[in-house]
């Protein structure tokens, strides 16, 4: 057996090389080429949505004001902005020293008054002599020995007694109600020196710290309630189908492409004072309450109608009432008549047919003519849920 290397003809070599280089440019152009990203055309059901923005908001927030004057203490003070309070913690307490001394005071003219009225009225003594003179003129009356008018003065002596006596216990009785009332008075200003939460909700601003002297009106925190209410703002032409009970479907900004179930809760009679666009309160089904943050916005479409369609593209495929179809690698920018519009999908009533292969992505990096390579993914009509 012969060890001399094999070797192979020229012509053999030089096909090789050929090979070798054409795969190389081929892999060059191939690698030049961009990428189109295509989802195909499908059949289904095309939504007639109307498109609007939402914001969410706190159902309802107040000023929560102090009734009275007073100091604020440093004794249980917490507040900060942010922070959860529920119904009855205490937000705030004020110094009570000046109005604890206004309830002793009250309180020891009720309990003097109500002593004095115990032990009794003088007038009580002054009747009980003249019953007494009374008794006597009348005996001495009968028996002739005193006179009609001696008689008729005791009479009117004792008369004047008994009013003296109502008079008396009409101003006891008064005076205690007053000073009573006094107390309560009082007392009920020392309740008003501990300010307490309403509502289970969130604190958003504060307003007074210890040792800071407040009147009466004074902020001292803003509290908003822990339910919110999703509103949305539809134009005027597309309010008009709009009714209570229609499924909607709500991204928000934060939380980027997730799709949010919900129904239209309440139609609002009144409409947004900048944009005049009518009001919309939504009931969003699937997302978790601390989600909710007053403030953050998004869009919205509401279902007011469906019907079968043979052609849906992804609606990120639109563009100037056109799309790019992908054919054997090559892009062809193609008009298109649309049907039924919706957040995510577009019902193409001419010019596609189900099957073809649209650009999705990067629209405005290809151009008519164009070979690119193609990279399919799935169908992206269906709306997806979180």
């Amino acid at each position: 057996m012969s060890d001399k290397p094999v070797k192979f003809p020229l012509w053999l070599k030089a096909i090789a090389a050929l090979l070798v280089f054409a795969a190389v440019i081929i892999g060059v152009v191939l690698y030049a080429m961009p990428t189109a990203r295509v989802e195909a055309v499908v059949s289904g059901d095309a939504i007639d949505a109307k498109p609007g923005s939402v914001v969410v908001k706190e159902e309802y927030s107040m000023d929560m004001k102090s009734e009275v004057a007073g100091r604020v203490t440093k004794e249980d003070y917490k507040l900060t902005p942010g922070m959860h309070v529920k119904e009855g913690d205490v937000l705030v307490h004020l110094d009570p020293g000046d109005i604890q001394i206004d309830i002793d005071q009250a309180q020891n003219l009720y309990d003097s008054t109500k002593a004095r009225i115990g032990v009794g009225s003088a007038a009580t003594y002054l009747l009980e002599n003249a019953k007494s003179e009374l008794a006597n003129t009348e005996r001495m009356f009968k028996m002739g020995q005193e006179s009609d008018s001696n008689y008729q003065k005791a009479r009117r002596a004792v008369e004047t007694q008994e009013q003296q006596l109502k008079l008396a216990s009409v101003i006891d009785q008064e005076d205690l109600k007053t000073y009573e009332t006094q107390l309560r008075a009082k007392k009920r200003a020392l309740e008003k020196m501990t300010i307490t939460a309403p509502f289970e909700g969130d604190v958003s601003a504060v307003f007074a710290h210890p040792g800071e002297l407040i009147n009466p009106g004074s902020p001292i925190v803003t509290l908003i309630t822990t339910s919110r209410l999703v509103e949305a703002k539809i134009s005027e032409e597309d309010f008009a189908n709009i009714k209570e009970g229609q499924k909607a479907t709500v991204i928000f900004l934060p939380y980027g492409e997730f799709l949010y179930n919900g129904t239209v809760e309440k139609i609002l009679p009144t409409a947004d004072p900048e944009t005049q666009r009518k009001l919309v309160d939504l009931h969003i089904t699937d997302i978790a309450p601390e989600k909710l943050v007053p403030g953050i916005t998004g869009e919205v479409t509401i279902v007011v109608g469906m019907r079968h369609a043979e052609a849906i593209i992804p609606r990120r495929a639109l563009f100037n009432e056109s799309v790019y179809v992908v054919n054997d690698g090559v892009v062809e920018l193609r008009k298109v008549k649309t049907g039924y519009v919706w957040l995510r999908g577009a019902e193409i009533t001419e010019g596609l047919k189900t099957g073809d292969k649209v650009i999705v992505e990067d629209l405005d990096s290809f151009h008519d003519g164009e070979r690119v390579r193609v990279q399919e993914l799935p169908a992206d009509v269906i709306e997806k849920k979180k």
